[in-house]
């Protein structure tokens, strides 16, 4: 490629920022191309029913931004104001008191009833190392190898929540129930391995770090961000959609903040045959319909504790939040779809000038689903918020078969880039130790679509810039501190 120490970075995204991050205070020449007119991609607040009203279109709660080796790095917390509530999250029951998943173990064990020692047996271990349980699930799963003792206190626990042994399971009753919460944030069927390692890594950032709320919106992790890579001499271009490679600055290393797909069709025939036959047994996820309500009053939760909740989880128990998963995997629409739902004004009433109040809400629907979700969203909500339809002033929606209109990563409504399959979760984008780079070229992945996979976590891009400045600039750069300086807190 072009003269040496030159980065273009696909997509400003967190991730993509990230990278940007990294390799601007490396010292690089980096230019960031985005195809929106804002930066942010999956992170970003706007107002999308009235005047004075904020909204996150897409992440809205951010547990990986206090535990991940990045923003730790970084110092995220130094930089925005994060709201991290006492309940990180909680599951919402017709007709009797919700769950709750406190950031104090002993809390929720307690809340639990006899339940509760299931809890503990299955957490406490990993809260205790909740470090290492952020390094181990931060980085490529196939370098668990390195961290045997982690990996088997991680993983054992999470093996015995897998659907197919029902009999080694510590979670049950209450708790189990209550673990299906985070659980229901990948999108596939819980019958995969892939789903309970999710819910393991959630609920121990739920009871270390906590499920923190930027103040002001989630745009907050994205300027500051923005702000950091700009001040090391990064450039950002907005409006600048990238179709191909020749589209591109001279540039020594390309580095994607796209899905997978996107950065095959951009980079055409400098992908490897290998890499591409690797690939292609990628697979899209189900789908997410995307609510935003504006209120006049709190949402009437049937249990009002679910107020100090960062997400509160509906769908039922474990077992009908499973049974519906399994109906969007083949392609329906259940009856009581699973659904993830915030009211971030209750944490930061900063969001409304108006005094109004926030509810966002996600339903996990079919891949390319055409349904305004408006109506299942407003259904559910009403089984535990009675009321809440003659409270709304407006809302905005968006049925999952648009998102990828909005942003091309999303494609059929598909928000991790990917199938958390347990395939897609272990190898992802493709098998390989260094899953960043494709093949021996000077592309990498940083997105979403590459490890540790979805979040707000700017891992995808810490790990893609390690390892152009390890195999593009051959380690002759140091990798740099990334604390803030005096003037940037």
């Amino acid at each position: 490629m072009a003269a040496r120490g030159t980065v273009t970075v696909v997509g400003a995204g967190p991730n993509g920022l990230a990278a940007a991050v990294v390799l601007a205070r490396a010292g690089l020449t980096v230019r960031v191309l985005e195809a929106s007119d804002t930066p942010g991609g999956g992170c970003r607040t706007e107002e999308l029913v009235e005047p004075g009203t904020v909204h996150d279109p897409c992440a809205a709660v951010v547990p990986g931004v206090l535990t991940s080796p990045f923003f730790t790095a970084f110092e995220l917390a130094r930089r925005v104001e994060l709201v991290v509530p006492e309940i990180s999250y909680g599951q919402a029951r017709v007709g009797r008191d919700a769950l709750l998943a406190h950031h104090d173990l002993a809390r929720t064990v307690e809340g639990l009833g006899r339940d509760g020692a299931g809890w503990r047996r299955v957490f406490a271990p990993l809260v205790e190392r909740a470090g290492a349980v952020a390094r181990l699930t931060g980085g490529n799963p196939l370098g668990a190898v390195r961290q045997p003792a982690t990996a088997l206190r991680f993983g054992l626990p999470a093996a015995r929540q897998w659907q197919p042994l029902p009999a080694l399971r510590a979670l049950r009753g209450d708790a189990r129930d209550l673990f299906a919460g985070p659980t229901s944030h990948v999108n596939h069927r819980f019958e995969a391995l892939s789903a309970p390692l999710t819910g393991m890594a959630l609920a121990v950032q739920g009871h270390t770090a906590g499920w923190p709320v930027p103040r002001g919106g989630a745009s907050a992790v994205v300027r500051a961000l923005v702000d950091d890579a700009l001040a090391h001499g990064a450039e950002l271009h907005c409006s600048t959609p990238v179709r191909r490679l020749a589209d591109l600055p001279p540039s020594d290393a390309v580095l994607f903040d796209t899905s997978l797909p996107g950065l095959l069709e951009i980079a055409g025939t400098a992908v490897p045959a290998s890499y591409r036959a690797r690939a292609r047994g990628h697979r899209t996820g189900a789908a997410v319909g995307k609510v935003d309500l504006v209120l006049s009053a709190p949402l009437p939760w049937s249990d009002p504790r679910l107020h100090g909740a960062s997400t509160v989880h509906l769908g039922g128990s474990h077992a009908e939040m499973a049974a519906a998963e399994r109906e969007v995997h083949a392609g329906r629409v259940p009856e009581h779809p699973v659904l993830l739902v915030s009211c971030p004004t209750d944490l930061d009433p900063s969001r409304s000038r108006t005094g109004r109040h926030v509810v966002w809400a996600y339903a996990h629907l079919p891949t390319g689903c055409p349904i305004d979700p408006t109506e299942i969203v407003l259904r559910e909500l009403e089984r535990h918020a009675p009321g809440v339809r003659d409270l709304v002033v407006g809302h905005a929606a968006r049925p999952a078969a648009t998102l990828a209109g909005h942003n091309d990563n999303y494609r059929g409504g598909d928000i991790y880039a990917g199938a958390l399959s347990t395939r897609q979760t272990l190898l992802r984008p493709v098998p390989a130790l260094d899953p960043w780079r494709v093949g021996r070229t000077d592309l990498y992945l940083c997105s979403s679509a590459a490890a540790p996979g979805p979040g707000v976590h700017g891992m995808g891009g810490w790990h893609a810039a390690r390892s152009a400045l390890r195999h593009t600039f051959g380690g002759r750069l140091p990798l740099p501190s990334l604390a803030p300086r005096p003037d940037q807190v």
